[in-house]
């Protein structure tokens, strides 16, 4: 494409954008994640995962630098393995902000992620984790959820379909969260007004890099906010049609190197 502007920052989402199916990035995308460094721009991962559940695949991408994590609860810096900075939800608005959920729909099962470089993620009896590569801990009741801080919460119904939940969620919830849905099976309240965008925002502060210097990947309605702020949003073939309605571009899917083909473009061999 004659004219394209080069972009400072590449901000790509995991599951659903980078990764494969089976949580693995293609040579063909490390190869123009490559190339964007030789450009000198740079790669930020942006993802609904926590930092202790990213940590491994920064690694395989060799990121040393900033990341987003938790939906946008965390900034977490791959070389000193610390967090830059963190938001916690209020375990005591999350309970609540799950019974108001209750009681429109019925009964949902919870899982939690805790903040920190080490936290768990906790699942209560019922739930069954959309990833099942992700390690998790179960515990023997809902309470035992809260014994320590948390950045998010994960919820599942055993009827409701993603959109319905995720809708009537925040309808009920108003301020107490920020309700978002980042993946099949995967509803989640996060402390209220952070979103991929907030944390997004922040990282490039510290990389001195301005909005509309910023190119983002997505696949869901969680990455609706960083399309919002980015100067140009990218999403995968197989994206939730309501990211597609705000996205500039549409790209192949996740399996067929969606990323990759559009970095080629923008950032031709060197």
């Amino acid at each position: 494409m004659a004219g394209s502007p080069t972009y400072a920052l590449i901000a790509t989402d995991l599951d659903g954008t980078l990764l494969r199916g089976d949580d693995t990035v293609s040579d063909r995308s490390l190869a123009a994640l490559a190339r964007v460094a030789r450009a000198g721009a740079r790669h930020l991962v942006v993802t609904g995962r926590p930092a202790p559940r990213a940590r491994q695949l920064l690694a395989h991408l060799g990121c040393t630098g900033l990341a987003v994590c938790g939906q946008g609860a965390q900034v977490y810096d791959a070389g000193t393995g610390r967090l830059v900075w963190s938001v916690r939800l209020d375990r005591e608005l999350a309970e609540t902000a799950l019974g108001k959920i209750e009681a429109e729909v019925g009964q949902v099962y919870a899982a939690v992620d805790q903040d920190g470089v080490d936290g768990l993620t906790l699942i209560e009896p019922g739930y069954r984790m959309p990833h099942p590569t992700l390690p998790a801990v179960r515990v023997d009741r809902r309470d035992d959820l809260w014994c320590a801080p948390i950045s998010k919460v994960l919820l599942r119904h055993a009827e409701l379909a993603d959109d319905e939940l995720a809708a009537t969620a925040r309808g009920v919830v108003g301020d107490l969260a920020t309700v978002t849905m980042s993946g099949p099976g995967t509803v989640e309240l996060q402390p209220s007004g952070v979103t991929k965008a907030t944390g997004l925002a922040l990282a490039a502060e510290r990389l001195g890099i301005a909005a509309e210097e910023a190119l983002a990947f997505g696949d869901m309605p969680n990455d609706i906010p960083m399309f919002d702020w980015a100067g140009r949003g990218v999403a995968m073939a197989g994206a939730h049609p309501e990211l597609k309605a705000v996205a500039d571009e549409i790209t192949l899917s996740n399996e067929d190197d969606g990323v990759a083909v559009v970095l080629e473009r923008l950032f031709p061999t060197d």
